[in-house]
Protein backbone atom coordinates (compact mmCIF):
# COMPACT_ATOMS: atom_id res chain seq x y z
CA UNK A 1 0.00 0.00 0.00
CA UNK A 2 2.46 2.22 0.98
CA UNK A 3 4.79 1.76 -2.42
CA UNK A 4 1.34 2.51 -4.38
CA UNK A 5 1.19 5.58 -2.78
CA UNK A 6 4.65 7.16 -2.92
CA UNK A 7 3.92 5.79 -6.78
CA UNK A 8 0.44 7.70 -7.09
CA UNK A 9 1.56 10.98 -5.74
CA UNK A 10 4.99 10.93 -7.95
CA UNK A 11 3.06 10.13 -10.98
CA UNK A 12 -0.15 12.78 -9.94
CA UNK A 13 1.39 15.34 -8.21
CA UNK A 14 5.28 15.77 -9.68
CA UNK A 15 6.00 17.54 -12.94
CA UNK A 16 8.34 15.41 -14.35
CA UNK A 17 9.79 16.82 -17.59
CA UNK A 18 8.61 14.41 -20.41
CA UNK A 19 11.46 11.93 -21.32
CA UNK A 20 12.12 11.74 -17.87
CA UNK A 21 11.48 8.47 -15.90
CA UNK A 22 10.71 8.19 -12.12
CA UNK A 23 11.82 4.97 -10.54
CA UNK A 24 11.41 2.49 -7.23
CA UNK A 25 14.09 1.33 -5.33
CA UNK A 26 13.20 -1.48 -2.36
CA UNK A 27 16.07 -1.84 0.13
CA UNK A 28 15.92 -4.98 2.94
CA UNK A 29 17.45 -3.16 5.80
CA UNK A 30 19.28 -4.90 8.91
CA UNK A 31 16.27 -6.04 11.90
CA UNK A 32 13.56 -6.77 9.26
CA UNK A 33 12.89 -3.05 8.17
CA UNK A 34 12.07 -2.25 4.36
CA UNK A 35 12.98 1.08 2.81
CA UNK A 36 10.83 2.11 -0.30
CA UNK A 37 12.30 5.16 -2.08
CA UNK A 38 10.41 6.78 -5.05
CA UNK A 39 12.41 9.13 -7.26
CA UNK A 40 11.01 11.74 -9.75
CA UNK A 41 12.58 14.31 -11.48
CA UNK A 42 10.55 16.84 -9.61
CA UNK A 43 12.66 19.10 -6.99
CA UNK A 44 9.10 20.38 -5.08
CA UNK A 45 8.76 18.34 -1.93
CA UNK A 46 5.22 16.80 -1.15
CA UNK A 47 3.45 17.64 2.31
CA UNK A 48 0.48 16.15 3.17
CA UNK A 49 -2.57 18.51 3.12
CA UNK A 50 -6.11 18.17 5.25
CA UNK A 51 -8.82 16.68 2.56
CA UNK A 52 -12.29 17.17 3.28
CA UNK A 53 -14.38 13.95 4.64
CA UNK A 54 -15.93 13.61 1.48
CA UNK A 55 -12.67 14.10 -1.04
CA UNK A 56 -12.07 11.01 -3.34
CA UNK A 57 -8.56 12.00 -3.23
CA UNK A 58 -5.51 13.48 -1.47
CA UNK A 59 -5.00 11.29 1.52
CA UNK A 60 -1.63 9.51 0.31
CA UNK A 61 0.76 10.93 2.46
CA UNK A 62 -1.44 11.03 5.53
CA UNK A 63 -1.18 7.23 5.04
CA UNK A 64 2.08 7.26 4.43
CA UNK A 65 2.33 9.24 7.48
CA UNK A 66 0.42 6.93 9.80
CA UNK A 67 1.67 3.63 8.48
CA UNK A 68 5.11 4.29 7.86
CA UNK A 69 7.59 3.79 11.43
CA UNK A 70 9.20 6.59 9.51
CA UNK A 71 9.58 9.12 5.97
CA UNK A 72 10.85 11.90 4.38
CA UNK A 73 12.12 13.20 1.07
CA UNK A 74 15.71 14.24 -0.18
CA UNK A 75 17.20 15.97 -3.06
CA UNK A 76 18.58 13.51 -5.71
CA UNK A 77 22.18 13.27 -6.02
CA UNK A 78 23.37 15.54 -9.23
CA UNK A 79 20.75 17.98 -8.24
CA UNK A 80 17.70 16.88 -10.39
CA UNK A 81 14.52 15.94 -8.72
CA UNK A 82 14.16 14.17 -4.78
CA UNK A 83 13.28 10.82 -4.13
CA UNK A 84 10.75 9.92 -1.13
CA UNK A 85 11.27 7.69 1.11
CA UNK A 86 9.89 5.36 4.13
CA UNK A 87 10.04 2.34 6.48
CA UNK A 88 8.37 -0.10 7.11
CA UNK A 89 8.47 -3.24 9.20
CA UNK A 90 8.67 -6.38 6.99
CA UNK A 91 8.72 -8.69 9.87
CA UNK A 92 6.75 -9.42 13.11
CA UNK A 93 10.12 -9.48 15.20
CA UNK A 94 10.45 -6.06 13.87
CA UNK A 95 7.39 -4.75 14.63
CA UNK A 96 7.52 -5.86 18.14
CA UNK A 97 10.76 -4.45 18.56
Amino acid sequence: MLLSELVTNAVTHARTPRGRLLFVRLQLLPHGTLRIEVHDADSAKPAPHPTSLTSESGRGLLLVRELASEWGCCPRRGGIGKFIWCHVSASPEAAAA
